[in-house]
């Protein structure tokens, strides 16, 4: 009994949280803002509870594992969610579904920390609906928007598309192998032809849901409709709880045919990396800029996946944890623009840094990390994820990925260049920043800069991801 609340200690505080969440919703509470100060409170505590009493096991015959990889994992994805939340103080003070709304992402959350602790694929694919079907509810936040209504009904729909090819392709799997654990079916997938479909299904499902192309038609209408904080967690903690799940199960389920999915994936990164910059560039919604970015930066997450297991794992949850303080750094500052003045296009920011040097600055340097510019952490990211891609001797597709962080650059600096060169009679006017959305910023500014300069961390990564050996590539 011990193990079991040891092992899943972290969704247990989770499942807490939310029982608190409805016993304050049956009765009374003073205010938004007292509100917001205790939920505050309950995911700080969440966060730093992952540090302490971690154990390593398994329960329900292997169907839920625990490691010190899986703890890290869920950590990272618990810091983005208690920056989401200290972010969104302006816009949800005035709200009057504070609670549903936290109970909402709390939801989605525990259902990516049982999907990333699956050791079955029945137990991934209902932790994968428990994280989806909260979330398009969450994405039609703004009720008085229509924006808001058609994204919850694009996200919905993209989901139960791809949650149908998901469960397909695990369908196949189980009639081939006779089995739903990855353990099993490690032992026997081969090159079988209904096998190599049902990974093809999987692959899709999974492509549906971290935007890759051609699957990330959704993803540019779903962010701009979504509420900023939405759309920051279906970037951020969303996308980065199914890439550390992706990696895991293409690294040990589905390696007896690695040959075969790197093929699939050197094709899905290059079409990913170059369709997401075209496109960002002729963004004019900050939103849905953001959106392409997103797409062009999971590009970069392709490639470095195809290089060798270890260096695959270390340079993926690498990434996503400066991903995390890049993009939660831009979508913060969008964030507080948009609660106070409800604008949202790029054209807006130009002279911003007139009346905000200090959110111009935090755009700014969340822009460049995001562009992969030197020191910031961005281009620590970019680099190990180039490194481990290289592993592999492709040095075409290290060469794509090269030439489009030289596109990103244009579009990344437009922005820049908007709020601090441009020319704006009526500029965006002076924001005040409450205190919790400033202890956010500076959080995810130390972020950028801390992570890449800090060996320690990429090496406490690295020092997880031991394997016994690395994936075999045949046909580069």
């Amino acid at each position: 009994m011990t193990d079991f609340f040891i092992l899943m200690k972290q969704e247990l505080i989770i499942m807490v949280i939310i029982f608190i969440l409805l016993a304050i919703k049956i009765g009374r509470y003073r205010s938004n803002e007292w509100l917001l100060d205790m939920v505050n409170l309950l995911l700080l505590v969440n966060f730093a509870a992952g540090f302490f009493f971690n154990k390593e096991g398994m329960l329900f015959n292997d169907m839920f594992r625990t490691t010190s990889l899986i703890v890290l994992e869920k950590n990272i994805l618990s810091l983005g969610i208690l920056i989401i939340s200290l972010q969104s103080y302006s816009w949800l003070k005035n709200h009057k579904h504070v609670l549903e709304f936290y109970i909402l992402l709390l939801s989605t959350l525990l259902g990516m920390f049982f999907m990333i602790s699956s050791g079955n694929l029945l137990m991934f694919y209902l932790g994968l609906e428990l994280s989806t079907i909260p979330l398009a509810a969450a994405a039609n936040f703004d009720l008085q928007k229509k924006k808001s209504s058609e994204a919850a009904m694009k996200l919905i729909i993209s989901s139960a598309f791809s949650s149908g090819l998901l469960l397909f392709g695990i369908s196949l799997i189980y009639g081939t192998t006779g089995t739903l654990t990855f353990t099993g079916i490690t032992t026997h997938i081969t090159h079988d032809p209904l096998q190599l479909f049902a990974f093809i299904l999987l692959l899709a499902g999974f492509a549906f849901k971290i935007s890759v192309v051609p699957f990330h038609l959704w993803t540019a209408d779903v962010y701009e409709g979504s509420p900023v904080a939405v759309t920051s967690y279906l970037s951020v903690i969303s996308k980065g709880a199914v890439l550390f799940v992706f990696v895991s199960v293409l690294y040990t389920v589905f390696k007896p045919i690695s040959d075969s999915w790197y093929n699939m994936l050197f094709l899905l990164s290059v079409l990913t990396i170059i369709i997401g910059n075209l496109f960002a560039i002729r963004q004019t919604n900050i939103k849905r800029f953001l959106a392409f970015s997103s797409i062009a930066q999971v590009g970069f997450i392709l490639v470095g996946i195809t290089g060798t297991s270890q260096l695959g794992t270390t340079s993926v949850i690498y990434f996503v944890l400066i991903y995390l303080f890049s993009n939660l750094a831009a979508f913060g500052v969008v964030s507080l623009v948009s609660a106070a003045t409800g604008k949202e296009d790029i054209n807006d920011y130009k002279n911003f840094y007139q009346t905000n040097p200090v959110l111009s600055w935090v755009l700014a340097i969340g822009l460049f990390s995001l562009a992969g510019v030197p020191p910031t952490a961005g281009f620590f990211g970019k680099f190990f994820l180039l490194m481990s891609g290289a592993g592999q001797g492709n040095y075409f597709l290290i060469t794509i990925a090269a030439l489009n962080m030289v596109i990103s650059f244009y579009y990344y600096l437009r922005i820049v260049k908007a709020i601090f060169m441009d020319a704006n009679d009526h500029p965006i006017e002076k924001l005040a920043i409450p205190g919790f959305p400033k202890i956010a910023l500076y959080m995810c500014v130390a972020g950028i800069v801390l992570t890449g300069l800090v060996s320690y961390l990429y090496d406490h990564i690295h020092s997880l991801t031991q394997v016994a050996d690395t994936v075999p590539f045949i046909g580069k």
